[in-house]
């Protein structure tokens, strides 16, 4: 786990736009050994949720929200490469945010849990148009989709996204998670068969133990 000091530390710095200050406290997390999942979920999605609460709130603005959004995925850039240690278990997934979904570091983190977990997983970005989701699955062969959504007022975006992926591939098991779901969206899941919600990095890795 990450302690609290560090973590506020972390905060403080990304709020202030200190991009180097952020970087050096990942660093020294890394040379640390410390799990890169704890990284992902006590570090960079917590700061990343209190972010959004703090721009809802109207206590920062769009751009301080897109400064620390900014340097978030360039650390993420910084711990990518040891992602690749796991063996791999000759599995394929596409993860992608749905159309009209600009916020893709959520994504961007499922995508590498599951690399971390012996899968390849092609990460497709945001806003990718669904038919264009669907194209990369079938020239991949994809055994998973995961989709991700971060504002509720997507949700119809996301619809047609499963809608598309399941009349072109009736069997493909789904995934669908993000912040937009803290507020509501479960029971437009529900209707459709072979896609299930994660709710946290945590829960994802269970699903995949599982399997």
């Amino acid at each position: 786990m990450i302690e609290e000091s560090v973590y506020e530390n972390y905060l403080d710095a990304l709020l202030a736009g200190r991009r180097s200050e952020c970087r050096r406290v990942v660093q020294k997390l890394m040379d640390a050994h410390t799990d890169v999942k704890d990284l992902y979920t006590c570090l960079f999605q917590r700061s990343m949720y209190r972010v959004g609460e703090l721009w809802e709130n109207h206590r920062i603005t769009v751009a301080n929200e897109h400064l620390a959004t900014a340097i978030t995925e360039g650390l993420l850039n910084l711990v990518y490469p040891s992602i690749f240690d796991t063996d791999r278990i000759g599995k394929t997934a596409v993860v992608s945010c749905s159309a009209n979904e600009f916020h893709q570091i959520g994504g961007k983190m499922v995508a590498d849990i599951m690399e971390l977990n012996g899968w390849d997983t092609h990460f497709l970005g945001a806003n990718t148009p669904c038919e264009d989701i669907s194209g990369y699955v079938e020239e991949v062969h994809a055994d998973l989709v995961g989709l991700s959504l971060s504002i509720l007022a997507n949700m119809d975006s996301l619809k047609r996204c499963m809608d598309v992926i399941k009349t072109d591939f009736p069997g493909m098991q789904m995934l669908v998670g993000g912040q937009a779901f803290r507020w509501g969206g479960h029971d437009a899941i529900r209707e459709y068969p072979g896609v299930e919600y994660v709710s946290s990095l945590d829960d994802l890795e269970t699903w995949l133990a599982q399997r």
